[in-house]
């Protein structure tokens, strides 16, 4: 099994080709903004949480729905450090304190 993870990271690490574009890399996307190769995704979890992640497409991110936030991914390669992720819903006032 960790032999084919391993395949699998490497050729997405590597853009799974020659040169040119790389997998999920459309024509006039920017530097910085490359998909994520799917099939990664079923072996990433939340580093915090250690729940799966769900793909958006239309951010690029990956979100943890429990926690409400997002992994960004920088060069089709997910940024799953805990610092570097974005809150996704907002926090409910703390008890005790009065909405204006």
């Amino acid at each position: 099994m960790f032999r084919g993870a391993t395949a699998v990271l490497r050729r997405a690490a590597s853009g799974g080709q020659g040169q040119g574009q790389g997998p999920g890399q459309e024509v006039g996307q920017g530097p910085g903004s490359a998909r994520l190769e799917p099939s990664l995704l079923r072996f990433l979890v939340c580093p915090l949480s250690k729940r799966p992640l769900r793909y958006e497409e239309a951010t690029n991110e990956l979100i943890n729905e429990e926690l409400g936030i997002a992994y960004p991914i920088i060069d089709g390669i997910p940024n799953m450090i805990p610092e570097a992720a974005r809150t996704t819903r907002k926090k409910p006032p703390a008890e005790g304190s009065k909405q204006p």
